[in-house]
């Protein structure tokens, strides 16, 4: 199959172990070692826009190398959480992997990657919250199964033993 035929699988990733599961089953179960395959395999974390932590800076004298210092401090997170997933997929002999890092709200950022790249299948890990703070706080793995024009996998944690 040619790279122009593969399906493209997006794998979200955060800092989280979540997101990292997640990549981690996805390289188990559609990329085996030793086949050919079908899928492209692209990466894509968001960076939060530093807007809200805005509020922290105070105005003034100072305000800016506070800014950039965040934004610093974001762009370090990213290239973090990129190199780490990319160690994971290398752990794996998984080598042809696309990573991208867009900022903005993870919605629309997945959303988007996931129209821009005619995404057949979008992975993200499950943080597990309840009902009242995925109420409170938001759930991207919902928000993205209920918007993306692709199918979702959300992937949760397993139980631990007892």
């Amino acid at each position: 199959m040619t790279e122009t035929q593969k399906q493209v699988i997006l794998v979200a990733v955060d800092e989280s172990d979540h997101s990292f599961h997640a990549l981690k089953w996805v390289l188990d179960n559609f990329f085996a070692p030793t086949e050919d395959h079908n899928f492209k395999l692209i990466i894509v974390h968001a960076v939060v826009s530093p807007a809200p932590y805005l509020g922290l800076v105070q105005i003034g004298k100072g305000s800016s190398e506070s800014l950039k210092a965040v934004e610093e401090n974001l762009k370090r997170s990213a290239a973090s959480t990129i190199q780490k997933a990319k160690e994971i997929c290398s752990s794996k002999s998984i080598d042809d992997v696309s990573t991208e890092v867009s900022q903005g709200d993870p919605r629309n950022v997945l959303c988007e990657a996931v129209d821009k790249h005619r995404a057949s299948i979008l992975v993200l890990g499950s943080h597990g919250y309840g009902a009242v703070k995925r109420a409170v706080l938001g759930s991207v793995s919902d928000y993205c199964a209920h918007h993306c024009r692709c199918n979702v996998i959300i992937i949760k944690n397993p139980k631990p033993q007892r």
